[in-house]
């Protein structure tokens, strides 16, 4: 089993800046990626970003390309999001994925990103 412990989340203004922790703990001796996914109120999940453990390549949702940064570090077993200009429809909760080499997922609990002025 894995456990995942989202943090960072808070109120940030309109083209602030934020950053989100993830920290994998428990059974991580195979991890394949971690990604961050966000929903909103009435909203479906969506993806945000993704990056792989080996070779640290990365993806982007469409509505974050080119403001949001996703990292990691492998030896603390973390994920990053560094989100930048932030805008009002940022605003949702998010959550850390984590996927092992069997395919096996483990989501966190999230964390609440709230963009408003």
């Amino acid at each position: 089993q894995v456990q995942l412990v989202e943090s960072g989340g808070g109120s940030e203004q309109p083209g602030g800046s934020h950053r989100l922790s993830c920290a994998a703990s428990g059974r991580t001796v195979s991890p394949v990626a971690m990604a961050w996914f966000r929903q909103a109120p009435g909203k479906e999940r969506e993806f945000v970003a993704s990056i792989r453990w080996s070779g640290a390549s990365t993806n982007y949702g469409d509505s974050v390309k080119g403001r949001f940064n996703i990292s990691r570090d492998k030896y603390k077993v973390m994920a990053y999001l560094q989100m930048n200009t932030l805008r009002p429809e940022d605003t949702a909760m998010y959550y850390c994925r984590y996927t092992e080499r069997h395919g096996s997922e483990y989501w966190g609990q999230g964390t609440q990103v709230t963009v408003s002025s």
